[in-house]
């Protein structure tokens, strides 16, 4: 397989890749766009740091592609659109930089509160004026941090060190995490409005675009000091710079930009009160080395393993999680597989259910599973656990996930529904049995039937009346298709009867005709798995 690597990245990183027998690593630092359009069409992944721009264009071209690797954070340099309808894993290196980004930060919020820059300016030009660069204390302070992911949760545990009172806005954010972290967890204006010192961690997208604006900007304390070492384009640079000049804002750092490099003839650089690095947040050898070892694993498991580490637009599933979760993943695509052949062609809503121990999983990637199972048929083999809620959405299948903790005749027990656009109700149960964990279907549509999620099943449902079973059978037998075994399963005696067989081989179109057209039968479903 094909790992191309279109910007620096450690030798570290590079080496580790080497190491994989089953790699060829191929190095293009600083190629052209047609030339990349060139290497990457048959490349399996491409990892990147900020330079590259892996376009939809690139995405097109690349047919063998199954993972973008980010040697760091941000991944604004992917179409993560392109990607996902693609059904291509997006990863970034998220813990690599860590450390380096929040010391960062911090070092911002001390030059902010202390004029050190400016300090040190004047002692080179032969000055020693004391007086002109009073600054303030950290200790009592109220930092506000929006965004407490893995960096803003960093800058909090550094703040409290220095006294600081921490307040945090992040929208995902459970409460229990901010009590186990003493974190105080507010709304956005709250946040405004408490805050001496404010410092964003959140991804550039929609709704932080232009989040600091000058709007925002009017409901802080005066003398605030704004901090953003995350994204470009969340702090609105005009605005800063307006409220710099008015006093409102006493000071800023800045480590991202709305447009990198900054111009020259910028006027952020002449700002008294502005300190500025370029774009500094991994850049110590320390986050150099990991982000690029951490990206080469996350790519090696990949593709090696199918581990999910780090993902953007997928579940990720560890090395041990995915030990557990396999036989239930290949379970939910057996009966997505199930539930699309015996339903109508259109249907409006899937509800999901588990059940016993299931629940104490992580159950996104199963449900996933399942989705992918039963978009198999209706969308190729394009489909994936990266882009079947998009196909599912597409096609207007609105999809409900449930856990119950009421009594079954199993320890764990899936259970998937269909209703079609009459409300009509189809669904399939499956469980894991034995220790080598094999896939059963217990129940079709309610009624309870025990087959293998193997090879190819013909399900029937008949009158329950004496000769269908010798009926079938012999059609079968002349078509020369063995059954592996067969499942019976009534509403009432002479009512209606479900029969499940199981089949060596796929019967005839004829045989097919045969049986269908049988006065006793009234549906047929073959289900090839």
């Amino acid at each position: 397989m094909k790992i191309l690597i279109a910007d620096k990245i450690s030798d570290t990183g590079i080496d580790y890749l080497k190491q994989q027998t089953d790699f060829e690593v191929v190095e293009a630092v600083g190629s052209t766009p047609d030339r990349l359009l060139e290497l990457v069409s048959d490349a399996a992944a491409v990892i990147v740091r900020s330079e590259t721009k892996i376009t939809a264009e690139v995405i097109a071209a690349a047919q063998s592609l199954k993972v973008i690797a980010r040697a760091g954070v941000g991944v604004d340099n992917v179409d993560l659109e392109a990607a996902t309808e693609r059904g291509i894993v997006v990863m970034n290196a998220p813990s690599g930089n860590t450390n380096a980004t929040a010391e960062l930060t911090f070092t911002h919020m001390l030059c902010t509160a202390r004029p050190i820059c400016r300090a040190d300016a004047s002692m080179r030009q032969g000055q020693w004026d004391r007086q002109q660069f009073t600054g303030t204390e950290l200790f009592g302070k109220t930092v506000g941090i929006l965004g407490l992911g893995r960096v803003g949760t960093a800058v909090a545990k550094r703040a409290q060190s220095f006294g600081m009172k921490v307040i945090a806005y992040d929208p995902y954010l459970a409460p229990e995490r901010g009590q186990a972290l003493d974190v105080e967890s507010v709304d956005f204006e709250e946040l405004l409005r408490r805050a001496d010192f404010i410092t964003v961690h959140m991804p550039l997208n929609e709704k932080s675009r232009g989040l600091i604006d000058a709007a925002a900007i009017d409901r802080m304390k005066d003398g605030v000091r704004i901090i953003n070492c995350a994204r470009g384009g969340i702090v609105v640079e005009a605005d800063l710079m307006a409220a710099l000049k008015s006093g409102k804002v006493s000071a800023a750092g800045l480590d991202v930009y709305e447009e990198e490099p900054v111009p020259a003839e910028s006027e952020l650089r002449n700002l008294p009160g502005m300190v500025l690095t370029p774009h500094l947040g991994a850049s110590t050898r320390e986050a150099q080395q990991s982000v690029g070892l951490e990206a080469a694993r996350g790519v090696t498991g990949l593709l090696k393993d199918e581990i999910v580490i780090n993902a953007l637009n997928m579940p990720s599933v560890e090395l041990g999680t995915l030990k557990i979760l396999k036989p239930y993943l290949d379970l939910g695509e057996k009966l997505g597989r199930v539930l699309q052949q015996i339903v109508n062609p259109s249907i409006e809503k899937m509800r999901i259910t588990y059940w016993g121990r299931i629940i104490g999983l992580d159950t996104l990637p199963l449900t996933r599973s399942i989705q992918t199972g039963y978009l198999r048929n209706i969308c190729g083999e394009n489909v994936n656990a990266v882009n079947a809620p998009r196909y599912m959405k597409r096609l207007g299948v609105k999809v409900i996930v449930t856990q119950s903790d009421s009594d079954r005749d199993f320890t764990e027990l899936v259970r998937v529904e269909a209703v079609d656009a009459e409300k009509n109700l189809s669904s399939v149960e499956g469980t894991l049995i034995g220790k080598r964990h094999s896939p059963r279907i217990v129940r079709i549509n309610r009624r309870e039937v025990e087959a293998s999620l193997d090879g190819n099943l013909l399900v029937l449902e008949n009158e329950d009346l004496p000769g269908i079973v010798g009926m079938v059978g012999g059609v079968l037998g002349r078509d020369e298709v063995n059954i592996a075994s067969m499942s019976l399963s009534r509403n009432t005696l002479g009512g209606l009867a479900l029969t499940v067989l199981q089949l060596d081989s796929l019967p005839g179109k004829e045989t097919l005709e045969e049986i269908t057209q049988h006065e006793a039968i009234k549906k047929t479903h073959l289900v090839e798995l």
